[in-house]
């Protein structure tokens, strides 16, 4: 079979005249090669890529006219060739001018692929997925075939990266130009020079595990920002280092340095890579950090910059991890396992590698001596984890001081002759560039005009992000946003800008478009619920209060945690939902009817407005619904004052006291007890509910008999009647004129279709408070409407109920309760 599918490939070869391999007696190599690729950088008529799989003991083979990329929106042009023999994969040189596909071949990367559907398959269908873990080339891939028009002769497919951890849209393939297997660049091997950069080397003795390639790439582990370092003898910490983060491949002389993102960055650490092939190792894949060392343990990230520049330095690569070793693949083992391999691996040289220490157990301590000491932070992990190539909790990063990377977008300009005033930054969300405030200071002169001159070769007419202050925007000069910038900072606003930024350098290690704000998490919160309530969060560390750094999944935990007391609240009732799908700092808007795309979670009910029209309205009755509720974005739930089974009967009257923002929460206090006493003179109980913002609701239970007139009437009688006896402290209307120096009894939420806020459900506000019921007791101490946050609204679950009897009372309005206080319906 193999041999029929060759044909062409030899037909179209004089092997008399080309060192080319005819494939023939290949048949051995069959096993070992299936499921390996190679690139081949191809100078023929025209400069391309031949990325060839290896499968039916044949090369699968495609030209790639402008070569791989890792952006998932660039779709390259594969042009299908003939396949070629397994022995191809091996193929370095140049192919003589006049013959076919005459000029230089390179092996450019090398490694295996994983199909991830049936290729056979995937050939009829016209498209191919795989995996790739090559020395270049990692992560998932997609090959897909296009029409063909009639009496085109060539197979035209797609060479698609896909959407995984090491999706990159800076990568460029131009940027490797050297020999995966001889270290030559294109001009060296043309003119037949010997492996190794275009001299003879006096080729070492090996063993057959020293001449194996260097280990292929993985994605590294990650850590999450925390507010505290965990305790107890089950967790590592260890100096978090200022400096760029390296996977270091080697095999005796053979040396790949990556970038987080897989990026071969070997050239720009040179002295790193020949401290690591002194070391003549066998095959390893090391974990660690490049920094410029400084005093007491301290690094100077700037300082690292400034010796890549300038080519020199005094460069020291901590190692905290060793991921293979030899043949064995260790990263399923304990990291204390493998920190004991890695020591072992090191011994006592003392050259540039260095083994990175730590200290076991008493993480809070260790984080206060770090920054005691002037160190960035701590990074702690469990000492039985596995290595896992993504962000997650086994490892964690504590900060001393506040650091984020942020995209720069543009910058305003300076009125003192600089090449600007101050950088604007930005963070990406999705499709979207947010604005995350302006940094001015941290720039000698040398940075200034460095990267005024790189800003004005990038300039744009429009803005990259999605809204900008209009203060800003309107002296602003705009450029490409592929530039990143570190920063530090004292704290985050409630919308989301920095404060106090100070300007440390770029990071040209990382991807612009991978730059994201980075939350931080309660150290306590250990919950790993990847599906709350069997509900899939799709970006589950969207930042929804970014004070707070409180996540969609901190929010869908939260609703499910709280949900045996808020269910009871929201069954059956029609719930109006506010929703802030970019987090509580962008656009937020309230919706009151049940949309298409809604969660299959949600109910609906179809209720008649008005104009006699049939509406759906949402119904949130399971914990399943209260997760779907953080999944669109929920940050807020008002309810109607009746239930689906009744609609038309309410069950409830709410008062809302609204106080004016020069009236004390204690005067809203006590106009509360003032007015609940007033109300249980007519026999009616009420409950309050502090309310997240600035006031108290004071809730009435009622026998499901009146209807929305008679509630409706009564709430606006004795709103009027309070105000009337007590002008000074009270206002019946909404005119905001009358109501300086007053609190609103607002009784408007009491007409059908009016809603207020459920108890615990979160508000829409800074510091992500909740509306909680409370007992009256509670109130007389409270300092605050919006004192509650999360975690405590969550311990208050356990505990009794403020609210204990309201289902219980069987409270109707007569007329002989109402006169006792001077109302009449």
């Amino acid at each position: 079979m193999a041999e029929a599918r060759l044909e062409r490939y030899r037909a179209l070869r004089d092997f008399a005249r080309t060192t080319e391999p005819s494939g023939k007696g290949t048949g051995g190599r069959r096993r070992k090669a299936e499921g390996s690729f190679v690139v081949q950088k191809h100078a023929a008529r025209r400069l391309h890529y031949d990325i060839r799989l290896a499968h039916a003991g044949v090369l699968l083979s495609w030209a790639v006219p402008r070569g791989p990329s890792l952006d998932p929106s660039e779709k390259r042009l594969a042009v299908r060739t003939e396949d070629h023999p397994l022995d191809y994969a091996d193929f370095e040189g140049t192919i003589p001018r006049g013959e076919y596909g005459g000029g230089t071949v390179m092996l450019w990367d090398r490694g295996s692929y994983k199909p991830l559907a049936d290729f056979e398959e995937g050939l009829k269908r016209g498209k191919l997925e795989f995996e790739l873990a090559g020395e270049r080339l990692h992560g998932r891939f997609a090959l897909v075939r296009l029409r063909g028009r009639k009496a085109e002769k060539r197979e035209n497919w797609l060479l698609i990266k896909q959407k995984d951890e090491v999706v990159d849209a800076d990568w460029q393939a131009e940027t490797f130009d050297t020999s995966v297997a001889s270290s030559r660049d294109m001009d060296a091997i043309a003119q037949a020079a010997p492996a190794g950069g275009g001299r003879a080397v006096k080729r070492r003795s090996r063993t057959k595990t020293r001449s194996a390639p260097p280990p292929a790439f993985v994605a590294p582990q990650l850590a999450t920002l925390v507010d505290a370092a965990p305790e107890g003898e089950d967790w590592l910490h260890e100096i978090k280092y200022d400096g760029y983060r390296l996977l270091a491949a080697v095999s005796g002389d053979r040396v790949r340095l990556y970038t987080r993102s897989g990026r071969d960055w070997t050239h720009r650490f040179g002295s790193i890579a020949e401290a690591l092939k002194a070391r003549d190792w066998p095959p390893v894949l090391l974990d660690g950090e490049v920094v410029v060392a400084g005093t007491g343990g301290r690094s100077d990230f700037g300082a690292l910059q400034k010796a890549l520049k300038q080519g020199s330095g005094d460069l020291v690569y901590y190692l905290f991890d060793l991921l293979r070793h030899d043949k064995a693949d260790l990263r399923s083992r304990p990291l204390l396992e493998r920190k004991e391999a890695l020591q072992k691996l090191l011994g006592r040289r003392r050259d540039a590698l260095r083994y990175s220490d730590h200290e076991r157990g008493r993480g809070d301590r260790v984080a206060r001596q770090a920054c005691r000491l002037g160190l960035e932070g701590i990074i702690s992990k469990r000492a039985q984890a596995p290595y896992r190539s993504a962000r997650n909790r086994d490892w964690r990063k504590v900060k001393c001081v506040r650091r984020q990377e942020l995209v720069i977008g543009g910058w305003s300009p300076s009125t003192r002759q600089r090449p600007f005033a101050s950088l604007l930054l930005g963070a990406w969300e999705g499709p979207q560039l947010l604005y995350a405030g302006r940094v001015g200071t941290g720039f000698d002169e040398q940075t200034l005009e460095r990267l005024g001159a790189d800003l004005r070769k990038r300039e744009r007419k429009t803005s990259p992000f999605e809204a900008v202050p209009a203060a800003i925007a309107r002296s602003a000069h705009w450029c490409r946003p592929d530039l990143v910038a570190e920063v530090a900072y004292s704290e985050m606003t409630h919308d989301g800008n920095l404060r106090h930024g100070v300007f440390l350098g770029l990071r040209e290690d990382k991807p612009a478009r991978s730059v994201v704000m980075e939350a931080r998490k309660p150290a306590e919160n250990e919950s790993k619920n990847e599906k709350p309530a069997g509900v899939t969060l799709t970006n589950p560390e969207r930042v929804l209060f970014p004070a707070m750094g409180t996540t969609k999944r901190d929010l869908a935990d939260y609703l499910v945690a709280v949900a045996p007391r808020l269910l009871p609240q929201l069954a059956g009732r029609p719930v109006s939902l506010v929703r802030c799908p970019q987090g509580r700092a962008k656009t937020c808007f309230f919706q009151k009817h049940a949309g298409e795309g809604f969660p299959e979670a949600f109910g609906s009910i179809s209720i008649a407005e008005k104009n006699g029209a049939e509406r759906a309205y949402v119904l949130v009755e399971s914990e399943a619904a209260l997760a779907s509720c953080a999944q669109i974005g929920v940050l807020e739930l008002h309810v109607w004052g009746s239930r689906k089974d009744a609609i038309e009967k309410p069950d409830r009257i709410v008062f809302d006291l609204d106080p004016d923002e020069s009236v004390s929460f204690p005067a809203v206090r006590r106009a509360a007890r003032d007015l609940a006493d007033i109300l249980e003179e007519a026999g009616l109980v009420s409950f309050p509910l502090i309310t997240g913002g600035k006031g108290v609701h004071l809730v009435v239970p009622v026998v499901r008999r009146h209807s929305w007139d008679t509630t409706s009437t009564f709430a606006k009688a004795f709103a009027e009647k309070m105000a009337e006896l007590d002008r000074k402290r009270f206002v019946a209307t909404m005119s905001k004129a009358k109501r300086k120096d007053r609190i609103f009894i607002d009784h408007f939420r009491n007409r059908r279709g009016a809603t207020a806020i459920a108890p615990y459900s979160p508000r829409a506000r800074e510091g992500a408070p909740v509306a909680l019921p409370v007992t009256w007791s509670e109130l007389s101490s409270l300092k605050r409407a919006n004192g509650f946050s999360f975690k405590e609204a969550i311990e208050r679950v356990k505990s009794d109920d403020p609210w204990k009897g309201y289902a219980d009372l069987r409270q109707s309005l007569t007329a002989q309760k109402l006169q006792r206080i001077g109302l009449e319906l």
